[in-house]
């Protein structure tokens, strides 16, 4: 019975993964690709370093405007079958939006009355549809449309993708383009949301006793707020110290190569998306710490592999598919993606908190990361610049993994793998091959031992085979 039940959710696991992949990974592809080209037709670092920090800002926010409604929402719909209580959380959640976005745009305009800021329209739109959108495909995740949540992402990237070339390289409107090219394909992700769920149609009306579901939402998502707002100043307000100490040109240089290592972020989204709602609805299970460090020890393995195989590969490209004026930030994908893996393997400790709905505990831990984080930024980049930078987010991580690692204990407990330590020794004997600037046969030499060791260690063979009956 045990077996079969492994079995069952290793196969649902799995799936979820796979469909999620399909739409994250297709997107990141063609944000990976975009940037690339953004290269060759925004000549100046300055102006991308620009946009790129606007869109930071634009990310910090969201969870302001929307009040973390986009995770109240899905935590909520994915565990009720009653469907008119779908109808109120739904409709206290777009209604919150609502009075949001208005006060958004009233905020921003008194704003420009005393700072003219530039692109502020433009910021502004790409702010309120970014929200919409997360807010929409959360509501579409909680409905269980995963397919329709995936296909949305593909429509607003290739939306992306496609106006891009029309905006930027035809047009030569340069971030203007970029800005328009986000706004608008963002929009069609959003309509279609609708057209197929029908959100506003079947489940928004106006005349529902909200007061009840309203206070149960707010109770869980207002402590999100902060976490989230914490999260932004550990992982993205770095842009900010760059740009007062070291310029837009450096931020735009260094944006460029955030994107090129995207795809372990992009990999930890996969992950944070099937594992939220699999935690969810294993976390009362008999043998969930079982089945909770089965699940973390194979992400850690996987991701560390990834990391080396992926940045030795990028060393090799990265001249032929950046523009020169940018391919300075080469330097930095090593200890980029180690950190984006570190970010990665920190966020698997997240859905302990909202498996419990005890969301106000994880704030601590995240407002000291993010405090430490600002003291390390302060001090770090007036000293050695962007390694600053990228060390303080190491830093901040190690401590954050650290400090979660043993309060979420109280969720769960994990059994760690006694080959992460190999791993780890891998990851650190590759940091320093990777900055010995080898030759080409040099790296494929470490890389190939390092095949051997990941083939010796990594179930292969059980994970073909569970494929397989699969």
């Amino acid at each position: 019975m045990t077996e079969t039940k492994q079995h069952s959710r290793s196969k649902k696991f799995l799936k979820d993964f796979g469909v999620y992949s399909v739409g994250v990974l297709g997107s990141k592809l063609i944000t990976f690709v975009m940037f690339a080209l953004y290269t060759f037709f925004v000549e100046k670092p300055k102006d991308l370093g620009y946009y790129d920090l606007c869109l930071q800002i634009c990310f910090m926010l969201v969870p302001i405007v929307t009040l973390q409604m986009r995770d109240g929402a899905f935590r909520f719909l994915l565990v009720t079958k009653d469907e008119k209580k779908k109808k109120q959380i739904i409709s206290f959640t777009l209604n919150t939006g609502l009075v949001s976005f208005l006060s958004t745009i009233i905020i921003a305009y008194f704003v420009s009355l005393f700072k003219p800021i530039p692109y502020l329209p433009y910021i502004v739109a790409l702010l309120i549809l970014l929200a919409s959108v997360e807010v929409f495909i959360q509501i579409v995740r909680g409905l269980g449309h995963n397919k329709i949540f995936v296909t949305s992402n593909l429509i607003s990237t290739f939306g992306i993708g496609v106006f891009s070339i029309i905006f930027v390289v035809f047009m030569s409107m340069g971030i203007k383009g970029i800005f328009l090219a986000n706004i608008i394909a963002r929009l069609f992700s959003l309509i279609y949301c609708e057209f197929r769920v029908k959100i506003i149609r079947n489940y928004y009306f106006f005349n529902l006793n909200l007061k009840t579901i309203g206070k149960e939402l707010l109770r869980y998502t207002i402590p999100l707020i902060p976490v989230a707002l914490c999260w932004w100043i550990t992982s993205s307000s770095n842009r900010i110290f760059i740009k007062m100490y070291l310029g837009l040109d450096v931020a735009g240089i260094y944006a460029v190569s955030v994107r090129m290592v995207s795809i372990l972020y992009t990999l930890g989204i996969i992950f944070y998306q099937t594992w939220q709602e699999n935690a969810i609805q294993q976390y009362n299970s008999n043998d969930r710490d079982l089945f909770f460090s089965n699940v973390f020890n194979s992400y850690a393995a996987v991701l560390t592999c990834i990391l080396i195989f992926y940045v030795f590969i990028l060393k090799h490209v990265y001249p032929i598919i950046i523009s020169t004026n940018y391919q300075g930030g080469f330097e930095y994908l090593y200890l980029l993606g180690f950190s984006a893996m570190l970010y990665t393997l920190t966020s698997y400790f997240e859905l302990g908190y909202q498996c419990a709905k005890d969301t106000k505990r994880a704030i601590t831990s995240i407002v000291l990361t993010a405090l430490l984080a600002i003291g390390l930024n302060f001090i770090l980049v007036r000293t050695i610049g962007i390694y600053g930078i990228i060390l303080s987010s190491i830093l901040s991580y190690l401590f954050l993994f650290t400090y979660r690692f043993f309060e979420t204990k109280r969720y769960f407990k994990l059994s760690l793998s006694k080959n992460l330590i190999i791993y780890l020794i891998l990851i650190v004997v590759g940091g320093i091959i990777y900055y010995k600037n080898l030759p080409l046969w040099g790296d494929a030499t470490f890389l190939l031992f390092a095949s051997v060791i990941y083939l010796k260690l990594l179930p292969i063979k059980e994970l073909k085979n569970r494929f397989l009956k699969q």
